[in-house]
């Protein structure tokens, strides 16, 4: 057994049903968190704990640490519903939230095959969706894009997302066994600084929504293409040194990528730096966007790359219908009103920091993004960072990016009314840009091509077979 195979847990180790393929790696995702949940189990379905068979509409609640269902208390700690035959069976989520804190967050129905399990977690049931890996695959590159797709593009997307989520297993795993405190915050008087990463989970392997990887069952249609893609690429991981590559990706990188040590822990990854996404990028020098100057000047222009783009054929491949209800990705601009501003960031920190004098800029990453930003009032002056952070509270729900200059108008009093910031790209730059990516497929490049250009000295490996 390899070590991917030693960091993912057997779920079911005395289960003798036909429901898993155990020659892969299973995997639980946590796909909604409230006091009461309605299901509905469409076929035969084996309660894990007591044997008991089950189909059809449920309701399970948690109340005063004790679950019920239908009514009837339940006397085990947690509650698991296995399918007899995971071929033929589904089950349906009620009302799960997506696009959590993002401008698009909206309430759905969700299909999805596999195992069902709720777990306490403080004073909410945690629903959690356990299958195996490569069927997760079919349904992340379905969620994160459009099942219609090219091919090379769908390849790409199986083997990093199969890639990122077999890192972060491990990375838990190893995080586990060293017992280290993982730390993802730094504050002080001055300075508020953290980063978010899946290590915040702490019940299942990753969350269903885009603060891991978007993963919406099998309620988005699939198609013959993706399950190819998937199929074709069984296994099959990114590599750098022996270790399967942390591989990011965000939807539009803005011309240039960032590096991983910028959004998330300083560690350093060779296999993501920055360059320019364009078919010369890796032998043209990106512009210092470290010096304020240089960055600013990118970020008001306009400049050549794989994902500046408003080809909608293109765009129709990544951007699902409520991810095209914005467009203004690569270049956007958001406009604040003095008193708008003030109050947003009040809500979003929970400091004071009077009228907004200025927002400047304390460092940037090779990408132009900001690490850190300096927010100036007349009551407070704070330091925050990293770039997610950056992105949650300058925004009611998630600023496209934190690759952006501040201007300011109708001044009073040296208090500026109007607070205008122009930003560069949607996401954090890191690894994959999704639409960069699409156009490359669109314009006949092969998969092998599309990681070796945003992977920089990765190898392609098979972990494991069928």
């Amino acid at each position: 057994m390899t070590k991917v195979f030693k960091d993912f847990a057997n779920p079911f180790p005395n289960f003798k049903g036909r429901s898993f393929n155990m020659n892969q790696p299973q995997l639980k995702i946590g796909i909604m968190a409230e006091t009461e949940i309605r299901f509905c189990l469409n076929g035969e379905y084996t309660q894990f704990e007591n044997g008991t068979i089950c189909s059809g509409k449920q309701v399970i609640r948690l109340e005063d640490g004790k679950i019920s269902l239908n009514g009837l208390p339940f006397d085990q700690p947690d509650l698991t519903f296995i399918p007899l035959n995971a071929n033929n069976c589904s089950f349906e989520l009620s009302d799960v939230t997506i696009g959590v804190q993002f401008h698009w967050e909206r309430k759905e129905d969700q299909l999805f095959k596999g195992a069902l399990q709720f777990l306490p977690e403080g004073n909410k049931l945690q629903a959690i969706n356990i299958l195996p890996l490569e069927d997760y695959l079919i349904s992340v590159i379905s969620s994160e894009m459009s099942a219609t797709s090219s091919l090379e593009l769908l390849k790409a997307h199986a083997v990093i997302s199969r890639s990122w989520l077999i890192a972060q297993v491990v990375k838990g795993s190893d995080l586990r066994a060293s017992k280290v405190n993982y730390q993802t915050i730094h504050q002080t008087k001055e300075e508020y600084i953290r980063w978010y990463d899946r290590e915040d989970h702490q019940l299942f392997d990753v969350c269903a929504d885009d603060h891991c990887q978007r993963y919406q069952g099998i309620t988005r249609q699939s198609s013959n293409l993706v399950e190819r893609a998937v199929t074709d690429t069984f296994g099959m991981v990114l590599m750098f040194e022996g270790q399967v590559c942390d591989a990011r990706f965000s939807k539009s990188c803005g011309g240039a990528t960032e590096t991983f040590e910028k959004v998330w822990e300083p560690e350093v990854h060779p296999y993501l730096q920055t360059f320019y996404d364009t078919p010369e990028g890796h032998i043209r020098d990106v512009p210092v966007l470290t010096n304020e100057r240089e960055a600013d000047k990118w970020i008001r222009s306009s400049p050549d790359a794989f994902c500046n783009t408003t080809d909608h054929k293109v765009l129709s491949q990544v951007l699902n219908d409520y991810d095209q209800e914005t467009m203004d990705f690569y270049r956007w601009k958001v406009t604040f009103g003095q008193s708008e501003l003030s109050e947003l960031l009040l809500r979003k920190t929970g400091f004071d920091f009077g009228l907004i004098i200025g927002i400047q800029p304390v460092e940037r990453g090779n990408s132009g993004r900001l690490v850190k930003m300096k927010i100036i009032g007349t009551k407070k002056t704070l330091t925050v960072g990293k770039e997610l952070e950056i992105r949650k509270i300058l925004s009611n729900s998630h600023l496209y990016s934190s690759a952006f200059v501040v201007d300011y108008e109708e001044w009073s009093d040296n208090i500026p009314g109007k607070i205008i910031l122009t930003g560069a790209g949607w996401g954090h730059g890191v690894g994959l840009c999704q639409i960069g990516a699409a156009m490359m497929g669109e314009k006949g490049y092969a998969h092998e091509e599309i990681l070796k250009h945003y992977f920089v000295g990765a190898e392609l490996e098979k972990r494991y077979e069928r």
